[in-house]
């Protein structure tokens, strides 16, 4: 970045304000350049300063983060980052708030946590360089559409993996939505805080054919079902060859994420080889890449999305570049892709 990413912090409160605002500008890529307490100073500010980027946070006076983020969305788009209290009721307002557009979102810390908003910086920082015109036509998900009725599908003996971050809540309902009601077992990991997967697999539950639940230890993977990885505390893997299940363990972050796609993605080398198929979609960093090319060189078939329809073309590009990528799409084209990869023969053989 040639200049500094310029920020606006929205907060009510001026504790937070303080904080958020610290530690930012700690970093010299980034550079605060005005704070508000409320929407109605927020959008005084916008128009005044013209920020690169937005923090914001979901519970406010007079108007909320939703409401705001949507008049922002529609009337000047630009990269939003949500700031939400590690709740039920936060999760369920932060997984909307990405559906309407935010490019990402952060937790606010908890009482003696000694890394407060640790990944802030880098997803400002992103989301300058974003591509505004993703941001632009992101709420085209907000809606329920229509899931995937294919009546004639009937699957192969495969396991789906697939990896996301930055951008992966619009990704996963676009791909997941083109899945039948009975695709092959399917499991997520995307970087998300903890208490916010429990939310977002509800949502995507609602949105699509199969059944999409939070992955737990020892659950059998089963025709009809999408599994995702609980956020923040332990990584996915499968295990059991003889009967395939979910394991959840504790290891030390990879990548610096814990869920980590490619803890994931070598799991199912391992157990499933040829019998796999994976897909890396948008997402800041490189986890994932090492994992997708073992799958491809177990013999999976493997898909990444393009560049072009991607919020942040990080895991994608850098799996693309080290050859792990056997097919790239634009998003919209995955989920039927991957099905038809996974769809058994007619007479029976595979």
């Amino acid at each position: 970045m040639s200049a500094p990413a310029r920020v606006l912090v929205v907060d009510d409160s001026a504790t937070m304000r303080g904080i958020i605002t610290a530690i930012l500008n700690a970093d010299p890529d980034v550079n605060v350049v005005g704070q508000a307490a409320d929407a109605l100073q927020a959008r005084q500010a916008i128009k005044d300063l013209d920020p690169d980027v937005v923090t914001l946070d979901i519970e406010m006076p007079n108007m909320n983060g939703l409401e705001f983020l949507d008049k922002i969305m529609r009337l000047r788009p630009m990269p939003v980052i949500m700031v939400s209290t590690l709740t039920h009721r936060g999760a369920e307002a932060t997984i909307a708030a990405l559906e309407i557009g935010a490019f990402d979102c952060v937790g606010k810390p908890q009482p003696g946590d000694p890394r407060p908003f640790a990944d802030l910086a880098e997803k400002v920082k992103a989301a300058a360089r974003s591509q505004r015109k993703h941001i632009i036509t992101a709420n085209k998900v907000a809606a329920p559409r229509a899931a995937n009725t294919n009546t004639d599908y009937r699957a192969a003996r495969k396991i789906i993996a697939i990896g996301a971050s930055t951008g992966g809540v619009e990704a996963l309902i676009t791909v997941l939505q083109k899945f039948p009601a009975n695709c092959p077992p399917t499991v997520i990991t995307q970087h998300m805080p903890h208490t916010f997967t429990k939310s977002f697999a509800e949502r995507l539950n609602r949105l699509c054919a199969p059944t999409v639940e939070e992955a737990t230890d020892g659950a059998r993977l089963e025709i009809g079902k999408v599994y995702l990885a609980p956020g923040g505390e332990r990584h996915l893997q499968v295990a059991n060859p003889s009967s395939p299940c979910c394991r959840l363990v504790d290891l030390e972050p990879v990548n610096g994420h814990r869920p980590s796609v490619d803890v994931l993605f070598n799991s199912v080398a391992e157990l499933a080889g040829r019998n796999a198929v994976g897909v890396i979609l948008t997402g800041m960093g490189r986890d994932g890449a090492s994992g997708l090319l073992k799958m491809r060189h177990a013999g999976a078939r493997t898909f990444g999305q393009n560049e072009k329809t991607c919020v942040v073309y990080g895991m994608p590009r850098v799996a693309y570049e080290l050859g792990a990528v056997e097919t790239q799409l634009p998003l919209g084209s995955i989920g039927e892709d991957v099905i038809k990869s996974t769809a058994a023969r007619r007479e029976g053989s595979e």
